[in-house]
């Protein structure tokens, strides 16, 4: 399925979003763009991974049968991602999404959850 690359970004300065003062409306474009950057980039890596995205659901799923399963929790206003190793919680500070338990960034630790599980080299920054 062909697609245009999409922008990891929102219009929105970065800056002008936190956790405690983004609204739901901002949250859920944030969050929605943030799996769209995250398909695209699947798609554009050539690996074999297939994935489809469902009501803020994103399942990527590679061919050894194991998933990574990506979400929009508009409560938490949180983005969170559940691998073979574990589950993990980002919220939106300081113009990214940071790893609640680790600080650690997502797009950098999808990118190292999927080489660890599929054995696919990609990278989604």
């Amino acid at each position: 399925m062909p697609c245009s690359p999409v922008p990891y970004s929102v219009n929105m300065p970065a800056s002008a979003l936190t956790l405690k003062t983004m609204n739901e409306s901002e949250f859920d474009q944030r969050a929605t763009q943030t799996l769209l950057h995250i398909e695209h980039a699947v798609e554009a890596s050539g690996a074999d991974i297939d994935f489809e995205n469902s009501g803020g659901i994103l399942t990527l799923e590679f061919a050894n049968g194991t998933k990574i399963i990506i979400n929009k929790q508009g409560a938490a206003k949180q983005i969170w991602v559940a691998t073979k190793s574990g589950g993990f919680h980002y919220g939106y500070a300081s113009g990214q999404w940071v790893n609640d338990q680790g600080g650690g960034e997502l797009m950098r630790e999808l990118s190292r959850f999927v080489r660890e599980q599929s054995g696919e080299d990609v990278t989604l920054t």
